[in-house]
């Protein structure tokens, strides 16, 4: 970006965010992964996508400005074979659980199984929760039933826009509409 866009946005050169990620829809606009920005403009240049969300800044060469897409859409419907879910990691299980403990609701910074591995149970989305250390250590590797604990909400594998989240740190929150999933209307 060069130093007049990032004035005429009204962002001192120096102060300018950097290029991160771009957020890519199928024709169908349901979201397939995300992109780096080079990607992005690639894409877009060579007519098979289109920029939906851009935040103002341009891209200069020497012929070309263009904006900096923050979301773009596929021009042609692509075909994804089926995906199996996504392993669940400590940040994406702590995003989904909104960083609350899931026995006692305080702030978590952990993950716990809640049919301990060591007795069996396995390292999936249903058996895994956000919980903070204090309940942690409590519970150690012990069942729910035997300390008479229960859980505020069960552990369910995330769908769709949600997985994307949890690949990146800080979301762009022009993706929130994209990600999150269908309402269904009446009729």
């Amino acid at each position: 970006m060069s130093s007049e866009a990032a004035t005429a946005s009204g962002v001192p050169p120096h102060r300018a965010a950097p290029l991160r990620r771009s957020l890519l829809l199928n024709a169908s606009r349901e979201p397939l992964c995300l992109v780096g920005v080079h990607r992005a403009v690639t894409l877009v240049l060579s007519g098979k996508a289109v920029v939906l969300e851009t935040d103002g800044r341009l891209l200069h060469s020497e012929r070309t400005a263009l904006p900096v897409p923050l979301v773009l859409c596929l021009t042609r419907y692509v075909h994804v074979p089926y995906r199996g879910t996504v392993p669940p990691t400590r940040r994406s299980v702590l995003q989904r659980d909104a960083h609350r403990c899931a026995y006692c609701a305080g702030p978590a910074d952990t993950v716990d199984h809640v049919h301990p591995r060591s007795r069996g149970g396995r390292h999936e989305w249903t058996n895994v929760v956000a919980a903070c250390s204090r309940c942690n250590h409590r519970k150690a590797d012990r069942l729910l039933s035997e300390i008479g604990w229960h859980l505020l909400v069960a552990p369910v594998a995330p769908r769709g826009g949600h997985v994307l989240l949890a690949a990146n740190v800080h979301p762009d929150p022009s993706w929130a509409a994209y990600l999150s999933p269908p309402v269904a209307t009446s009729a």
